[in-house]
């Protein structure tokens, strides 16, 4: 594990570089524009590193013992960096700040201004900071997060942790004491300084309004997508594959990573043991198709047969593109020793549901076993990250060919043939005739309403969590705007009272991922371009301009047969209570 703890280090020390740490850098120099020396810089970066570090740890525990919402301590800590702003601005509330510093200080024999004054005022803005900042995630960061969020933490976590943080902080320190030691050598004959400081109070406030908004992720987004190669350089660093193996030992102790000598045919582009299919929550629809609980199966007892294993959900579009050729293959091949095993891995709290997931099942006419992975169990096994995502397993148990997302689906037919012959089976049958209904032109992206993953609302990009009132625009294209009083939780906005929403997308389709909540039924009037939709271009569940929204699941919205155009949409809830998740395009 030497290795990781070196990498950790590694990854940590560079992400100075990487524009997610940016945002903070103002708050950090900002700090020592107030320093006489290396104290405050100390405790700002011994503040960071801690704070960061235990909760990285240690927040999915607190969650659950003290039933704590994550958000009070992101307010926590933006109340701490708006004070800070504030008294770099106005000297009165940094004399009052001073005094009740000093005045607590002196309870401990702490002379007012002295060194450990100052380090402990770094020191609570460094927990501040620690709480809110998200770094990229690179490989061995993202191992970390992982672990932690399911509760598996070890030794050997917490000194990958622990080493992650001492790179990281150890350019902060830098360039906060340079900064200080830098103001102190021009202080003498700079008249600016107090301007100085107030610019940077000026960008603290900012900063943590930003924050408080979630707009600071909007800012972050930005900063990767114009930097795109410094980013992946950063989270590079410790992507290679002795690194790779060790972070699977690490999130499955005792199983053998593959060193495998991949075959870089089209077929074929990997080769190595498949994970276990343990810990789902629940199977279903046993090969005698009762749609009941049915009996678990295993990699161990599928030695033999070739397994294709899909990772799905059943309101994602990618993953409903997808599933027509899956269930043909099951169908077609199943007799030759095919086996499918779909993996139902939920986005959204409405899809752990075992009745919603049976009754897609049934609308899909899906006849392989599926089993529920409400817990993320078989999705952390095989360490994915997609929904659709196909892993292909040989009669030996290896996986041989992945596919992530839509589309490639005669390469992965071909594929299946091949390893059923490998396996002694005869296959003397044309390859499937469905069409690839992958969209091949640029589209609006899938668009997420909760809090938690908003990032293209107009004007802002996103908004806070909470009951708020909106006031309704014609956004920019790829954009959307809301109207009314929406109480926006972290999945998704619920409507109260009679609300709308205006997206401006381009697209053949319009999805739209939502929940009557507890009504019997919602309606929702669609219109395009400011006109009661026209029939000829209305989505499935669009009747007479009107959406009846009478379950949880993904509804169908606008269809312009194979034209990929630009229109506004714009939707008129009649009702308080219907839940709004997401828009996906097609």
């Amino acid at each position: 594990m030497v290795l990781l703890f070196f990498f950790a280090f590694i990854s940590g020390l560079v992400t100075i570089f990487a524009p997610c740490i940016w945002p903070l850098l103002p708050i950090i120099l900002a700090s020592s524009t107030q320093s006489k020396g290396h104290w405050r810089p100390l405790g700002v970066t011994l503040g960071l590193m801690i704070s960061f570090a235990f909760f990285t740890l240690a927040i999915t525990w607190l969650i659950s013992l003290f039933h704590l919402n994550p958000n009070i301590l992101r307010w926590l800590a933006v109340v701490i960096l708006l004070i800070l702003g504030l008294s770099m601005v106005v000297p009165a509330i940094s004399r009052l700040l001073e005094g009740l510093v000093s005045r607590f200080s002196g309870k401990f024999a702490v002379a007012p201004g002295s060194n450990q004054n100052e380090f402990w005022a770094g020191f609570l803005l460094g927990l501040s900071l620690g709480i809110v900042w998200t770094p990229c995630a690179g490989p061995v960061f993202a191992t970390v997060a992982t672990l932690a969020a399911v509760g598996n933490i070890s030794v050997t976590l917490i000194f990958i942790t622990l080493f992650y943080v001492l790179g990281v902080g150890i350019p902060l320190f830098i360039l906060a004491y340079g900064g200080s030691i830098l103001l102190a050598k021009t202080r003498s004959f700079s008249k600016y300084t107090l301007n100085v400081q107030r610019v940077f109070g000026i960008l603290v406030i900012f900063i943590s309004l930003a924050i408080a908004t979630n707009y600071d992720k909007v800012v972050e987004n930005y900063l990767l997508n114009l930097f795109p190669s410094l980013t992946n350089g950063v989270e590079n660093i410790d992507n290679n594959q002795a690194v790779i193996n060790q972070l699977n030992n690490l999130k499955h102790p005792g199983q053998k990573n593959a060193n495998p000598q991949v075959d870089n045919s089209s077929l074929f582009n990997t080769n190595y043991a498949a994970p276990a299919l343990s810990g789902g929550t629940q199977w279903l629809n046993n090969p005698v198709g009762t749609g009941t609980s049915s009996k678990p199966l295993s990699i161990k007892q599928l030695k033999g047969k070739v397994v294709l294993v899909d990772f799905w959900t059943y309101t994602c579009i990618n993953c409903i593109r997808t599933l027509p050729h899956v269930t043909r293959w099951y169908d077609k091949y199943q007799k030759d020793g095919l086996v499918v095993i779909g993996v139902h891995t939920p986005e959204f709290a409405f899809e752990h549901d075992a009745y919603n997931v049976i009754n897609a099942i049934k609308m899909f006419n899906i006849h392989y076993p599926v089993v529920q992975d409400n817990n993320y169990n078989i999705w952390n096994n095989y360490n994915n990250e997609y929904w659709p995502a196909e892993y292909l397993i040989d009669s030996n148990g290896n996986v041989r060919r992945t596919d992530f997302g839509e589309g490639q689906y005669t390469q992965m037919e071909e594929a299946i043939q091949l390893l059923l012959k490998d396996a002694g089976k005869k296959v003397n049958v044309r390859l499937s005739s469905l069409p690839d209904k992958t969209p091949q032109t640029q589209i609006s992206p899938e668009t997420y309403i909760g809090s938690d993953r908003v990032s293209y609302y107009f004007p802002n990009g996103s908004y806070p969590g909470g009951q708020n009132h909106f006031t309704l625009q014609t956004p920019d294209m790829n954009a959307f705007s809301l109207g009314g009083t929406w109480d926006i939780q972290s999945q998704f906005g619920q409507t109260i009272g009679k609300t709308e929403l205006n997206y401006n997308f381009l697209a053949q389709h319009v999805y739209l991922v939502m929940s009557p909540n507890l009504n019997k039924s919602a309606t929702v009037k669609v219109f395009l371009d400011n006109k009661p939709i026209d029939p000829t271009v209305a989505g499935n569940d669009v009747k007479s301009g009107v959406v009846n929204v009478d379950t949880d699941r993904l509804y169908d919205l606008v269809n312009l047969h194979g034209s990929t155009e630009n229109h506004l949409l714009r939707l008129e809830f009649e009702s308080s209570g219907t839940q709004v998740f997401a828009f996906t395009f097609g």
